[in-house]
């Protein structure tokens, strides 16, 4: 078997043109071969994020991945970026994550805020309800970058039916805000609430969103048994 092994990645690599080979490639067969399931979180890919960062829950990565590879296989981010917000997480601990799948780097693990009828700390309602202030759940594509009542923030495309296909009409954004920071968490014993929106430390929103923006992928964990039994970009 190992011999086999070596033969197809043998007769792989000098089936591609040179010029086109990249890591992108490698990542690319790592995802397809790994990430049939989302419950395999023993792959080189998943071990080398999760060596890089705390918290990071092993089965939102995986679950994470193999949405991102869905989408990937369907044409969208070429620039490989893909950011996880876990809600499991309280608001006081840093959340997001923004993964570089080309390079396998961490490049950001920040806080960032809930809706104010989500919850306090801990959000736990959810919904895509205009004018319901809480925030939504699953997987979202980033769009263009504006300046608006917050500074400089990103616009959000929802792609999950009655989870966050309502986004745009919301006005869900990444944003930065001043109530998003360890100062504020530790004074306050949470962070302050956006009404739907992703919201992140001012100290870092323009880095975060420059790096995010035009056609990457976002997505939002809550173990809601619901968008876990029909989201089609989770399933197996």
């Amino acid at each position: 078997m190992f011999k086999n092994i070596i033969f197809g990645l043998f007769v792989l690599l000098f089936s591609l043109d040179a010029k086109a080979f990249s890591l992108s490639d490698v990542l690319h067969n790592l995802f397809s071969r790994s990430h049939t399931s989302s419950n395999n979180d023993n792959n080189g890919v998943v071990k080398n994020i999760l060596s890089q960062t705390d918290g990071l829950d092993p089965k939102v990565l995986n679950l994470a991945l193999n949405a991102y590879q869905k989408l990937h296989q369907e044409g969208y981010d070429y620039q490989q970026m893909l950011t996880i917000v876990d809600y499991t997480k309280p608001s006081t601990e840093p959340r997001l994550w923004v993964l570089d799948l080309k390079t396998l780097q961490v490049k950001f693990h920040e806080l960032v805020a809930h809706a104010k009828n989500s919850g306090g700390n801990f959000p736990t309602e959810f919904s895509d309800n205009p004018r319901s202030l809480q925030s939504s759940i699953g997987v979202f594509l980033t769009s263009n970058t504006y300046y608006g009542e917050h500074g400089y923030s990103l616009k959000l495309n929802g792609l999950e039916q009655g989870f966050n296909d309502k986004a745009r009409a919301r006005s869900i954004v990444m944003h930065p805000a001043e109530y998003v920071s360890e100062t504020f968490a530790r004074i306050h014993g949470r962070l302050g609430r956006s009404w739907g929106c992703f919201a992140v430390n001012p100290a870092v929103s323009q880095e975060i969103i420059s790096n995010i923006k035009d056609g990457t992928v976002l997505f939002a964990y809550y173990p809601d048994a619901r968008w876990l039994s029909h989201s089609r970009y989770i399933s197996a």
